[in-house]
């Protein structure tokens, strides 16, 4: 059974919310970050990508980023921006897109469900990666950006957060400039807490959908403090990590296109033959780009034109749930064996554009950089969580979440 806890955020006071508030560290590079700080002291990247505060070209993984991180976050508290709850809460967080609401439960993980698969994964992580976050967090004393988990929607815990957010006012409600509505509501009733706590214990699995890499580091730290502590009871603060748990019939997963730097040698007309091998080929209706409707098809733009793509019977194993999702599919059958490239996560001929881009994005990278794109159909939740359940390990790139989840709103201190 699953452990998710309320905790003493600290969170910035309701006038400085919207221009704390910051998208995650990893979904821009340092010179994107050092604009986007611009004329906003307050933005939370001055933490979580604390180089913008450095020299142009420092390496932004040396100590001195990290404190300037610690720096910067210890300010917030010190001029009154962010301030500590009194008590232990738990907070909804709703998003809004396009029309589209999920609402997720914030509040703390416990490293020993991840450590023993009570919180699922499904995607590998890298050493560097993870040893970029972890002396982030250990530096901070914090987690400064929330885990994006799911489970399998309950009706009563769906139930207790409607009528909490029907019956009190939200502490933050504000637009971000890509249109997204984000509205916070702080549950600080001692009966609604640990009902929702009881109802979240019998949820049997959380699941990762988006922070592998922040997770992973977020127990590493919590292992390295018990090392430090050997008298640690469990209870505290650094055994757990902070999170932010959606219902899946909430949440949506958006198509994460492919685009190829040359054909590997082969003429269009030689690739279509190629191709045809494991996939029907038939020309896209003229005007404009093609996107999948139903699994295992695929939109191909080759040589400024759009073809739609379907897997032909054989060509993977339906049994299996990773060698049926679309990603590996195509990977099996076309990446690899026709265009050569093995490794999707080292090879430096093939990109990823996320479906957020729109399928546009493919048409302007083929026509400056790349040769060949590939258009797919979402994975879907239930996707995710068979191969979780599974025990097993999704192609790289398989999912883009949207919403993204924004850091600042919620700081979990580690004591």
């Amino acid at each position: 059974m699953a452990t998710f806890k309320p905790f003493k955020a600290v969170r910035p006071l309701p006038k400085y919310a919207q221009k704390v508030a910051a998208l995650p560290y990893d979904v821009m590079n340092s010179a994107e970050a050092r604009v986007m700080v611009k004329g906003n002291p307050y933005s939370f990247l001055h933490v979580d990508k604390a180089e913008v505060d450095l020299p142009e070209g420092i390496n932004i993984y040396t100590e001195e980023v990290y404190l300037k991180a610690r720096e910067n976050l210890d300010k917030l508290e010190a001029e009154n921006i962010c301030i500590a709850e009194k008590d232990d809460c738990f907070y909804i967080y709703r998003q809004i897109m396009n029309g589209r609401s999920q609402n997720g439960i914030v509040g703390c993980a416990a490293i020993d469900d991840y450590i023993n698969s009570t919180i699922k994964k499904h995607e590998l992580t890298r050493a560097d990666k993870e040893a970029d976050r972890i002396n982030h967090v250990d530096y901070c004393n914090a987690n400064t950006g929330p885990i994006f988990l799911t489970y399998r929607e309950r009706a009563d815990i769906s139930s207790a957060i409607e009528k909490w957010k029907n019956e009190h006012e939200p502490i933050y409600d504000f637009i971000t400039d890509d249109g997204i509505t984000h509205t916070i509501w702080v549950i600080d009733c001692r009966d609604t807490i640990e009902y929702i706590k009881e109802k979240l214990s019998a949820v049997d699995y959380f699941y990762i959908a988006d922070g592998h890499h922040r997770c992973a580091s977020a127990v590493k730290v919590g292992l390295k403090r018990r090392e430090a502590n050997p008298e640690f009871t469990g209870n505290e603060e650094f055994n757990f990590f902070l999170a932010v748990l959606f219902p899946s019939s909430e949440l949506e997963i958006m198509d994460y296109n492919r685009v190829i730097k040359d054909l590997n040698g082969y003429t269009p007309e030689q690739l279509i033959e190629k191709v045809s091998e494991k996939f029907e080929v038939t020309p896209a209706p003229v005007g404009k780009p093609y996107k999948p409707e139903k699994k295992h098809s695929f939109g191909m733009l080759l040589d400024s034109k759009w073809y739609i793509l379907t897997a032909k019977p054989g060509s993977f194993d339906i049994s299996d749930p990773v060698a049926r999702l679309d990603v590996s599919i195509l990977q099996n059958n076309l990446i690899s064996p026709v265009l050569g490239i093995d490794d999707p996560r080292t090879d430096k001929r093939i990109d990823f554009v996320g479906g957020i881009r729109g399928l546009a994005e493919l048409e302007r990278r083929v026509n400056k950089d790349m040769a060949l794109a590939f258009s797919l159909y979402p994975t879907t939740l239930d996707d995710l969580m068979d191969i979780a359940d599974a025990g097993k390990i999704m192609p790289p790139k398989s999912t883009w979440f949207e919403p993204k989840l924004l850091s600042g709103l919620f700081i979990h201190k580690l004591g």
